[in-house]
């Protein structure tokens, strides 16, 4: 599923950068992916992208932060989608490793061979979300990001030749 690329330099829609773009498009893919009987297929990115965030979120009267497991999904989908990111921009192949428990506290890995690019820590995973879709994507390609950067620092790691 490729979409038409963005002429670099340029804003992409609704003035995301291009990055913040592909981000959105590789999210999107995912979810789509995950959806085996065709049940997203007319459905836009806007309520694609509905459940990650902040005006969709069900707030628990008991103010329990518990992770049922569409949360988990939700997370692991997004770092799934920095993944993706990782990989077009390196040419590294990715892996991504989510552990939450039943109250919303966990890790998160992305690895690029034996390399860790990215170590996040969730708390409330229940309530993983943002603002807006341009929050989502800022903080998607933020990660990107940082995970370039500790790859940039050591690519013979990544490459695993083994």
């Amino acid at each position: 599923m490729t979409a038409p690329a963005t002429p670099a330099g340029t804003a992409g829609a609704a003035g995301r950068p291009p990055a913040a773009d592909a981000f959105v498009r590789d999210l999107t893919a995912l979810i789509r992916a995950g959806d085996h009987y065709g049940r997203l297929d007319s459905y836009d990115t806007e309520r694609l992208l509905k459940p990650y965030l902040t005006s969709s979120l069900v707030v628990r009267p008991d103010g329990s932060c518990a992770a049922d497991a569409l949360a988990v999904e939700r997370v692991r989908t997004f770092f799934q989608a920095v993944a993706a990111g990782i990989e077009r921009a390196a040419g590294v192949m990715t892996a991504v490793s989510v552990d939450v428990n039943g109250e919303g506290f966990g890790r998160v890995f992305v690895l690029a061979g034996r390399l860790v690019t990215l170590a996040e820590s969730m708390r409330d995973a229940g309530r993983f979300a943002f603002a807006d879709v341009p929050a989502l994507a800022a903080a998607g390609e933020a990660l990107v990001a940082r995970a370039l950067a500790v790859l940039a620092v050591h690519p013979e790691v990544a490459r695993d030749d083994s």
